[in-house]
């Protein structure tokens, strides 16, 4: 009896071990065009394609960055020259790939332009409908992601705006200004690497946390 025991906790050992091994994966997402190929380009150091037209990234690409797995989903969003059911599809695959990793998930970045952001958010709201990019948001935060939100091409907004601008944003996703005291909030020009630094710093925070709470699941 006592072997058994001695064979079961070994058994149960390499299991918990194998588990910790895995690596979690940091989810990025966010509407065509705002900058998700760049911010992918310069954190993986890939040559990933960057293009001015909608639509470049129309495959989930995962990128092994060591202790994470960084997916790039697909644009989501209008895609001039991309018919409106691909968009749809796109949207759909993206959902169901997040529920459906949703326990490998560390995290999720969504970026959005900071210029468009708002105009975006107030055409849809005259015709009385919640735009996709704060439908995704609610989203990510429903499934407890603790999603990180870039604000990208803040270089289209003049300096002495900036805090005014990002209290609109973080209002217009349900969050009382000033938007500094929410730690999600990342304003950056990710052409120029602005940012970028606070972003990877977010990323291994949230990486290290979630790889500790499922270490402690496992022990338990």
């Amino acid at each position: 009896m006592t072997d058994f025991f001695e064979r079961y906790k070994k058994i149960k050992s390499v299991k918990i071990k194998s588990k910790k091994l895995e690596k979690p994966k940091v989810v990025v997402a966010g509407r065509s065009n705002v900058g998700k190929s760049t911010f992918v380009r310069h954190i993986t150091g890939k040559n990933v394609r960057v293009g001015k037209r909608p639509g470049v990234t129309l495959k989930i690409n995962e990128y092994d960055m060591g202790n994470y797995i960084l997916v790039d989903m697909p644009g989501f969003g209008f895609m001039h020259g991309i018919d409106k059911k691909v968009q749809e599809k796109i949207k759909d695959e993206i959902v169901h790939y997040i529920e459906g990793k949703r326990d490998e998930i560390a995290t999720a970045i969504q970026i959005i332009d900071a210029k468009s952001f708002l105009e975006i958010v107030e055409r849809w709201d005259q015709r009385g409908e919640i735009p996709i990019d704060i439908e995704m948001f609610d989203f990510l935060n429903e499934l407890e992601l603790n999603p990180i939100l870039v604000v990208n091409k803040m270089d289209k907004i003049k300096k002495t705006q900036w805090d005014e601008h990002l209290n609109k944003i973080v209002e217009t996703l349900g969050y009382k200004p000033p938007w500094s005291q929410w730690e999600f909030v990342v304003p950056a020009i990710l052409k120029e690497k602005k940012g970028l630094d606070e972003i990877k710093h977010k990323i291994i925070e949230r990486v290290n946390k979630f790889k500790s709470q499922k270490t402690v699941d496992i022990d338990i």
